[in-house]
């Protein structure tokens, strides 16, 4: 079965492709029946089709899809999910069994829709800015900020919210001079406040003569008041521009024992209360780029004084830190509405310190925004990040959907647990939404703030068959994925994705046959980040390790007590390597993370496609030597090599590493003599290839050259498999001996092989 072809046409990987087909089988098969979901799958070939979608009458409103019976003769569709007929609509008129239209063919599973309705305003974006910043950090802040403005389209509303101590709301329809409303930074202002103290709100759009007024004044109809301090990039470019070129450090004083005072949680508070009352259930972003942690007010990560240090991982655990709590409640106070109002947030951190990422993270994660983590606004990470943010496609409208709203249906055997993914639930309560909850569960629909070609959720389903009630082989299960979303260019769409997997006894060996392993260890690991947020780490990597003895027990091929007869089949066979790597990663061990870094590695975990996660997982590792090509090679200790050059990918930094042997002939500039060809060529293959997975990732990784036994050669050795570490050096032949008490891969599946062959776990 080619996963990745299903994958290049729907968008989606399931970790079982035939199910089983009664509750207790399913329970046995260990891993849940779950699948990724890339919710705007680039798919060039299959253009939107320029009408709307039949759907199943209420309270159903399934969509017609291939998996549907027609009666061509009567100009009825029974809908699989629900069973009822339904009358083709009267334009369906012509429809017979050779001209059916795209949505009843089998390659448009997936088909994307285009409404007849607009949104009412264009897309709204708020600039929020910290001016507590060093002056180059500011002024390189200032000129990406200046850069946006014509990557942004014409149409596009911006805002500006500029903050320190005081936070400042500048008003862009007054063009004789910089105006600004100034609110407290350390008052928390709620929605009545703020409507109050600007004069937005609805009773503003609603006043007598508003609806005669002409029609270059449309979006001032559409916003509630508003329309001073959120205005169209063509109208208020020139007055942001001086605004951006003019801003000055924050003028506060600050002392030498101290921190400045940054007012972080009320300059969003502002923006999110501006936004939800001006521009309700229409698309927006609310950008946020700080450049250190909040110091007073709402949302307070540290003190003011130097001498409270910033917390730890262990300070949370022990809810030592007198903030933490606190400041978390408010954000997330913060990420419900604004994610109810349908805005997203971004997060763009430039500091060498933490900046509160773990507080705020619920801003992000549940409303579908970027998180970008550097360590100034000078870098090119953030420059290049933040410019990616407003990629373009071939049309010239942004990669961006607004406002999505994802639902699920199922046919009856199948109910939703729940999903692990950038959304919030929707509170949609349905017949099909199963007890048992996985992530955000408890319904069948889900809002998405902000979605992009590659945001992809983890959705968790359970079999609801009881054994009496097993289907028949052979059968099949349906689940529809629908996502409503506004488009950049203000239309509406609606994307449908309509898959069946049929139903297999328990003891089939075609649903061992089916089993995505990739997919799966992604699925898996998003379970057991999703469960650290709540759980003790140690019982997440027990849960772990019960669940992969469990899989081992049931799929592999042993003869009991015999620990050199177990073999796993090719389709669960890298699958315990990828749960090795992943207990060793920083998603789950926080020693060496900040709980800034934490936050910011599981946050790309949860919103990337099954390729990248893997990546992240258990990076991958290539050679470039003077004997042969370049070669994928084993992430292991024993690929250490002094005459050879190794490319790593971690997803997040992309290093080049230099054996021994080659550092040393560069050193000595043997690649610029003409007779050294070769070697220049050697040395310049790795860094094509790096610049290539640059070009294409977001948020753009840390670029890394290093030599073996250099101090950033450790960004390589802490994710290398030890199997030559310093009590082992020689065991198994060749590498660099690494220190390190960690248990290698071949003890761990020794260990692994030992456990499931007992028949216990």
């Amino acid at each position: 079965m080619d996963f990745e072809a299903i994958e290049d046409q729907d968008g989606i990987r399931c970790s079982w492709n035939v199910l089983p087909n009664t509750r207790i089988e399913a329970t046995r098969c260990v891993v849940p029946v779950s699948a990724l979901y890339t919710v705007l799958k680039d798919r060039p070939n299959v253009p939107p089709v320029m009408y709307e979608p039949v759907t199943c009458k209420a309270p159903c409103r399934a969509v017609l899809n291939p998996y549907c019976q027609i009666d061509v003769r009567g100009k009825l569709w029974i809908c699989p999910f629900c069973l009822q007929r339904n009358q083709f609509p009267p334009h369906y008129r012509d429809i017979a069994a050779h001209n059916l239209p795209p949505e009843l063919h089998q390659q448009y599973t997936t088909i994307e829709y285009t409404m007849a309705r607009q949104s009412p305003v264009p897309p709204v974006f708020m600039f929020v800015v910290d001016t507590c910043l060093e002056e180059d950090e500011l002024k390189a802040l200032k000129d990406s900020l200046i850069l946006a403005l014509s990557l942004l389209p014409p149409n596009a509303l911006v805002g500006l919210i500029t903050y320190g101590t005081m936070v400042q709301l500048h008003e862009l329809g007054y063009q004789d001079c910089a105006k600004s409303y100034v609110f407290r930074g350390s008052k928390d202002y709620n929605v009545k406040q703020i409507q109050e103290m600007l004069g937005i709100g609805s009773g503003v759009r609603n006043q007598p003569g508003a609806a005669q007024q002409q029609q270059q004044q449309h979006i001032a109809q559409q916003t509630y008041g508003a329309d001073r301090f959120v205005q169209p990039v063509e109208q208020c470019e020139f007055t942001l521009t001086s605004i951006l070129e003019q801003l000055q450090r924050d003028p506060w004083p600050v002392a030498n024992d101290r921190r400045p005072l940054r007012s972080s949680g009320a300059a969003m508070a502002v923006a999110v209360g501006v936004l939800e009352t001006a521009f309700p259930n229409a698309g927006g972003r609310v950008m946020l780029f700080c450049g250190g942690p909040a110091t007073q007010g709402p949302g307070m990560v540290v003190g003011p004084e130097l001498k409270e240090p910033m917390r730890s991982h262990h300070d949370i655990e022990k809810e030592s830190d007198r903030h933490y709590r606190k400041a978390v409640k408010f954000y997330e106070g913060l990420a419900k509405r604004a994610a109810g109002a349908g805005h997203a947030v971004d997060i763009f951190s430039g500091c060498l310190d933490q900046v509160g990422l773990a507080e705020m993270k619920s801003l992000v994660n549940w409303t579908g925004g970027h998180m970008v983590l550097t360590d100034s606004f000078v870098t090119a990470i953030f420059k290049q990040s933040f410019q990616r943010v407003f990629e373009k496609d071939e049309q010239d409208q942004l990669m961006m959907g607004f406002n999505a709203m994802l639902e699920v249906q199922t046919t009856k055997e199948l109910k939703v647990c729940g999903l692990i993914g950038p959304g919030i639930s929707a509170a949609k309560k349905t017949p099909i939404v199963s007890d048992t909850e996985i992530g955000v569960g408890g319904t069948s629909a889900w809002r998405l703030a902000a979605v992009n070609p590659r945001t992809t959720v983890g959705m968790y389903f359970e079999v609801a068959n009881q054994q009496s009630q097993a289907l028949q082989p052979g059968s099949h299960a349906l689940v529809q994925f629908v996502t409503t979303y506004q488009h950049a260019s203000g239309q509406y769409r609606m994307r449908v994705t309509t898959i069946a997997r049929n139903w297999a006894e328990g003891s089939s060996p075609e649903i061992a046959a089916s089993f995505d392993q990739e997919a799966a260890a992604t699925l898996m690991s998003r379970v057991a980040v999703f469960k650290s947020g709540v759980d003790e780490t140690a019982d997440v990597l027990r849960w772990l390790d019960r669940m992969l003895i469990r899989l081992c027990q049931k799929f592999g091929d042993y003869r009991r007590d015999d620990q050199a007869s177990f073999r796993l089949g090719p389709n669960f066979s890298i699958y315990p390597q990828f749960m090795y790597h992943l207990r060793r990663s920083q998603f789950l061990q926080v020693f060496n993370s900040s709980p800034d870094e934490t936050a910011y590695y599981r946050h790309c975990l949860f919103r990337e496609d099954t390729n990248n996660s893997l990546t992240m997982i258990q990076p991958s590792l290539s050679s470039y030597g003077l004997e042969g090509a370049p070669a994928p090679v084993v992430l292991d200790s024993a690929s250490m090599k002094p005459d050879v050059i190794l490319l790593l990918d971690t997803f997040f930094h992309i290093l080049i590493w230099h054996g021994e042997t080659i550092a040393q002939w560069r050193k000595a500039g043997y690649h610029e003599q003409p007779e050294y060809e070769n070697l220049r060529l050697l040395l310049e293959a790795p860094v094509e290839e790096a610049q290539n997975l640059l070009v294409e990732r977001m948020p753009v990784p840390r670029y890394i050259v290093c030599d073996q036994n250099g101090s950033q050669a450790r960004f390589l050795v802490s994710k290398l498999n030890p199997s030559t570490s310093y009590n082992s050096a020689n065991q198994y032949g060749g590498g660099e001996a690494v220190l390190t008490d960690d248990v290698n891969f071949h003890s761990f599946l020794a260990a692994l092989s030992g456990l499931a062959v007992k028949g216990a776990s």
